[in-house]
């Protein structure tokens, strides 16, 4: 009887031929500056864990104090039995540090965002999208089935050129755009994107993930880093990355908030949060207020290993934030620099098409403010060392 699923070793076989195939690494330590993958101790640039959260005492006692008090799980979705006290106070917690009126967790970032767009738009609709928007707000366009429209990247003059000429056609509009893009490190174009939002009458929208505990005061992200606070109608931010834990969220309006609770898919057929993420989400939000140096020392950490990089002849592409490509243009290549890095101690991850554009393949770096001074020195010299010999570096760099 033949496999009708052949096809996928097919596949699979074609992407082992070109290089390209990936194997998943295991962790078997906690996430930290340096862990242990595949029984190998590595520098870890490859983490979205920016502050050391992950392992922060304050979020270890919290989580482990909620198991002992509510045990592992809510039992249920948030509109049926599943919505605890602690739930409603990490969403009040969130709504307060983004001076919003309200907010929504969801169990991902890419949920919020998938669930957002798609509950909000209907096919009549219109979505102005950037064209290097994450895979989640593309998905979420797509099951909108709203009509989408996509305008060179951070061009915010060609958007509101797209707007005016949507002005006098029917149907609600979209603007949408990521904060900070998580494969060049670039920080969206919020300013000139929310003018045009507001000179053409539609909704704003941004996903700051990666702006999320590193931009703007203590953490508060992009909308605060550029002062837009009360005009961005839509923010989205997850509690996976400099938070530490797990989900992601959506803050705007009280009556945003309520029409997702009523008809947002993820958040209306998912289990929520078993309160020791809950707890710990909590109290990450109050180290972020505590504990401002953590920022500081990332983007100090940022700064030096960036100036590392690109004093040793690397293409660092248009980062401005922690999220540093090493872009190498060829898949094949990025993955083999990727498995080199690796045996000489470092992890970073080699991505290709189609999370990025074919030609633009990279290893995708990113620090953290627990980096010592010493293991960013060495990240270098293995950088240096596998850039030479794998020619992606001059003999005298």
């Amino acid at each position: 009887m033949s496999n009708p699923l052949s096809y996928l070793h097919d596949q699979l076989e074609q992407w082992r031929a070109e290089g390209t195939f990936q194997r998943l690494r295991i962790l078997e330590t906690a996430s930290a500056a340096e862990a242990r993958f595949d029984g190998k101790q590595v520098i870890n640039l490859a983490s979205n864990n920016y502050l050391g959260l992950t392992t922060h005492p304050k979020l270890r006692e919290a989580a482990l104090a909620a198991i002992r008090q509510f045990g592992v799980g809510s039992g249920a979705v948030r509109t049926i039995a599943g919505t605890m006290r602690i739930h409603m106070q990490l969403e009040e917690r969130i709504a307060a540090f983004k001076n919003v009126e309200a907010c929504v967790v969801f169990q991902s970032g890419f949920a919020a965002n998938a669930g957002t767009v798609s509950a909000i738009l209907s096919p009549e609709d219109h979505i102005v999208s950037d064209e290097l928007n994450h895979a989640s707000i593309i998905d979420g366009c797509r099951l909108s089935r709203a009509k989408i429209h996509v305008f060179p990247h951070k061009d915010a003059a060609a958007a509101e050129k797209i707007l005016s000429e949507l002005d006098a056609v029917p149907g609600r509009k979209l603007l949408i755009t990521d904060g900070v893009f998580s494969m060049d490190g670039d920080i969206g174009a919020l300013p000139g994107l929310t003018e045009a939002a507001e000179r053409h009458g539609a909704m704003m929208m941004v996903d700051d993930a990666h702006a999320s505990g590193v931009l703007g005061r203590n953490g508060r992200g992009t909308i605060d880093h550029f002062g837009l606070d009360g005009r961005v109608h839509i923010q989205v931010g997850t509690l996976s990355k400099a938070i530490g834990v797990l989900g992601g969220y959506v803050c705007g309006s009280r009556d945003l908030i309520e029409f997702l609770y009523h008809r947002a898919r993820p958040f209306l057929f998912s289990t929520s949060h078993p309160p020791a993420v809950a707890a710990a989400c909590l109290a990450a939000f109050d180290v972020l207020e505590a504990e401002p140096e953590r920022i500081e020392q990332l983007w100090e950490n940022t700064r030096y290993f960036k100036a590392g990089l690109k004093s040793a002849g690397f293409n660092t592409g248009i980062s401005e934030t922690p999220i540093t490509p090493v872009i190498v243009g060829d898949a094949a290549l990025a993955h083999q620099l990727s498995r080199e890095l690796f045996d000489g101690g470092v992890l970073a991850t080699g991505i290709g098409f189609p999370t990025v554009p074919k030609g633009k393949a990279r290893v995708r770096t990113i620090v953290a403010s627990t980096h010592t001074k010493a293991e960013l020195d060495t990240a270098l010299e293995v950088f240096r060392t596998v850039g030479k010999k794998l020619g992606i570096l001059g003999a005298g760099a």
